[in-house]
């Protein structure tokens, strides 16, 4: 706390006169709180200064910026009533916003002064300001009437008294009534007393003794003057009748009376009642009543019963504008003697005002993660009444994180009580009330709704610890998995979510390869199609980041599994497919019945049931003799083997998996039912004709004879030309027979073992329409060398040789031999092969 003391000599606009100054004094006291700063200021000015008049430099005298003040939006806050004093931010100045009457603010009251308080924002200071106004001479003294008339009784005695209506002047201290004069004062003198409060009656007593039938009336002048400058005054005319002797005064029976009334009475409450005696009989001991000194406000108020002295209502009094009353009461009887006393009124104060709730300050606003006493708003609270009546108790609704604080007389703080969550309430309504210790008690409230607003103070969470799902293998690119989606208590901006894919790497490959994710919606997508044999399934994990700053992000497990499609047929292990020997099992003629032969061994790379097998025997030279397992594929004799089965036996077994549609593989096995190996070699030699030979193969034997025939076709249109021309040189040649030349291919032998061929071997040339099924046999068959041309070849080669017009020239002839000896090469290295 500071208490800080300043005076300035400021010049004002509005001047007393042309060389008068108005000292302004000032005092500050300062109090510092957490949050709020609050001063108490002091002016001093004059009254009736004109709209614009400086009152001071608020800005200098509490030492703040003018730029804080605009800033701050500071502000002049008036607690009812009118606004007397208005801030200039610009200049940092008090001035004067409307006319001041401090008569009528304060009427009698001194010192008078107003209050206002001026509030800065962000942060708070809050500075309570007051301005004492200082009376000038600008209402001079006025007594109730302009004529007052008297009737004296000629026999009263020197020094009776007779009391006057004082003169009444609305300024204070020096510019109130100072003094009173009479004139003349040959018969009459003046008589000045001050009452408590400072207030002054005046009495005229009787300096010489009337005489009727000298003077019957006398004319007096009173004057008031009060003791401003300039000097102003108010006069009185005084109208005295002398009457015939009235020898006794009225006397009042208590020089004071005092009386209670509670304010809000309504109006004809008699408040109280004076009285007086007078000795004398008859009309001259009849006694009335009258005010003897009385505002035009009190005549207003109260009403006074001339006959009775009773004191009435005559509309209700408020405690708040004025808690006591003085009436002088004048008791005067026929002859006009007089006497005076007075009626003290106090006024009791009723609980007849609630409590007033003024926010001087509120931010309707707060982030959640404001600090414990953070201050919300600033409350002024009063209440009108006085005592008991004036004590308010300040309280809000419970269980909510904020409290009231006191923190100067009449102001409150609402400060937070505890740590705020969005999440938890976004909002408060919190209800001030306001009650006063009056019976019954008076009560007042006010609701603030206070927002929070948001931090980003919570991450992302998932719905689950871990997502799984199942794709099924061979699936399009783009497939739409699944659909992560994680929720933040947060809002707005920091519950926007971002979905992105943690960069790893799967087996080798990057994530971003397998699948992706959609950064809005949370949707994975498959990148490529998967494939069971190759990747079962695999676990990543996926980021929710929400829009905050800082941002804050979780993460989440998927696991993906692959779901097997039977798209991988069956695969025979054994018995071995090649194209380039032959592989035969062999049973003995005396096997018994379950005699294993051979055993079919296949898998197959699908998994569940698309990988179960299972085992048909589809083609058999005896289907009587042979069965196979159908789950594992063993090849057993079903009877006993006889010497009517022949000795070469070809079975076809089709292996099947069980998926949707299934798929197969066939594997084909020869078997030989023999008891020798050579018996086995003789036999088996044939089955070389059905031997599956390699796809290029069939390709050049097909290019090789498609050009042998070409060529061939081309020979035989050369030879018609060449015969048609020899025809037209010749007609001799065509009647001609030629002998047929058997033609042999060089270093041809058709025995011994000297030729191209040194080994004795029989051949055998079979020619098809099918090139793939076209083969040739051999063996070794003592010291014999033949060489064994199939008939359906040797057919051919005959009709070329025995064309009658091919064959009449020996050049022809030397051609076509050549052509059908290399169409024989080629079959015989075919089949060699």
């Amino acid at each position: 706390m500071a208490l800080l003391s300043l005076s300035s000599n400021s010049h004002n606009p509005w001047m007393v006169s042309a060389h008068s100054k108005w000292q302004v004094v000032f005092f500050i006291l300062c109090f510092y709180g957490v949050d709020v700063v609050y001063c108490n200021t002091r002016y001093s000015i004059p009254e009736e200064m004109p709209e614009g008049s400086f009152v001071g430099d608020i800005a200098k005298d509490l030492g703040i910026e003018i730029s804080r003040l605009i800033s701050g939006k500071a502000r002049v806050v008036t607690k009812g009533g009118r606004q007397y004093v208005d801030l200039n931010r610009d200049k940092g100045t008090l001035v004067v916003k409307e006319r001041i009457d401090r008569e009528e603010l304060c009427k009698q009251t001194t010192p008078c002064s107003f209050s206002f308080d001026l509030i800065v924002e962000n942060p708070i200071q809050l500075h309570r300001v007051t301005v004492e106004v200082q009376d000038i001479n600008d209402n001079a003294p006025l007594f109730p009437k302009e004529n007052v008339n008297l009737e004296i009784s000629e026999n009263a005695i020197s020094g009776t008294r007779f009391p006057l209506d004082s003169a009444i002047d609305k300024d204070v201290g020096l510019n109130g009534i100072q003094s009173y004069k009479l004139h003349p004062t040959d018969s009459f003198k003046l008589e000045v007393h001050s009452q408590t409060g400072g207030n002054k009656y005046i009495d005229m007593f009787l300096q010489r003794e009337l005489d009727r039938e000298e003077r019957d009336e006398i004319k007096l002048v009173l004057v008031a003057t009060d003791g401003g400058s300039p000097q102003k005054s108010g006069t009185v005319k005084i109208h005295i009748t002398v009457l015939d002797a009235n020898d006794n005064a009225p006397v009042c029976k208590q020089s004071v009376f005092k009386t209670e009334v509670r304010e809000n009475s309504p109006a004809g409450t008699v408040i109280g009642t004076v009285s007086a005696a007078d000795a004398d009989e008859g009309v001259n001991g009849h006694v009335s009543y009258s005010f003897a000194l009385s505002s035009r406000e009190e005549r207003e108020l109260f009403e006074l019963n001339t006959e009775t002295g009773e004191i009435r209502l005559l509309s209700q009094l408020d405690f708040e504008s004025q808690n006591s009353y003085q009436l002088d009461i004048k008791a005067k009887d026929k002859g006009g003697l007089a006497d005076t006393c007075k009626i003290l009124i106090d006024v009791i104060d009723e609980n007849d005002n609630s409590p007033t709730i003024q926010l001087m300050s509120f931010s309707n606003t707060l982030s959640e993660n404001s600090p414990v006493g953070t201050t919300v708003a600033v409350i002024n609270i009063e209440d009108a009444d006085s005592g008991k009546n004036g004590l308010v108790q300040c309280l809000i609704n419970q269980k909510i994180p904020f409290k009231i604080e006191s923190s100067l007389a009449e102001y409150y703080s609402l400060v937070t009580d505890d740590m705020l969550d969005r999440e938890i309430t976004a909002e408060y309504n919190i209800t001030i009330l306001v009650s006063d210790q009056g019976s019954p008690a008076r009560h007042a409230n006010k609701t603030l709704n206070v927002k929070l607003s948001d931090v980003n103070d919570n991450p992302p969470i998932f719905g689950t610890e871990e997502y799984k799902t199942f794709v099924s293998e061979n699936n399009s690119p783009g497939l739409t998995i699944l659909t992560v989606k994680a929720n933040d208590a947060d809002w707005g901006p920091n519950a926007q979510m971002s979905y992105f894919l943690k960069d790893e790497n799967m087996r080798g490959a990057p994530l971003s390869s397998l699948v992706s994710v959609d950064s809005l919606t949370g949707t994975i997508h498959a990148v490529k199609s998967f494939d069971f044999e190759q990747l079962k399934s695999f676990a990543f994990n996926v980021t929710a980041r929400d829009g905050g700053s800082p941002p804050l992000s979780s993460e989440v497990t998927i696991t993906i599994n692959i779901q097997d499609q039977n798209d991988n047929a069956p695969q025979v292990l054994y018995p071995v497919q090649t194209g380039a020997s032959v592989v035969a099992e062999i049973v003995p003629r005396a096997a018994d019945v379950g005699y294993l032969v051979t055993k079919v061994v296949a898998v197959d790379v699908d998994s569940g049931q698309n990988a179960w097998l299972s085992y048909k025997l589809q083609k058999a030279t005896d289907r009587a003799l042979f069965e196979v397992g159908l789950q594992n594929g063993e090849i057993r004799t079903v009877r006993q083997v006889t010497d009517k089965d022949a000795v070469k036996q070809k079975l076809t077994v089709v292996v099947e998996d069980n998926g949707q549609p299934s798929r197969s593989a066939v594997v084909s096995i020869n078997v030989a039912v023999a008891d020798s190996s050579p018996e086995v070699l003789s036999e088996f030699t044939d089955f070389t004709h059905e031997k599956q030979y390699d796809e290029n193969l069939t390709f050049y034997l097909v290019l090789a004879l498609a050009a042998v025939s070409f060529l061939f076709i081309t020979c035989v249109v050369v030879i018609i030309s060449v015969k048609i021309y020899r025809w037209r040189q010749s007609r001799c040649l065509y009647q001609s027979n030629l002998p047929v030349i058997p033609y042999y291919p060089p270093h041809y032998a058709d025995t011994g073992v000297t030729g191209t061929l040194p080994h004795g071997y029989n051949y055998e040339v079979c020619m098809t329409t099918d090139t793939r099924k076209s083969d040739c046999k051999f063996s070794t068959l003592g010291g014999q060398n033949v060489l064994v041309v199939d008939p359906s070849f040797a057919e051919t080669m005959q009709r070329a040789m025995k064309e009658k017009n091919i064959l009449e020239d020996s050049q022809l002839q030397e051609m076509v031999r050549s052509l059908l000896l290399m169409l024989f090469k080629l079959e015989v290295r075919r089949c060699v092969r």
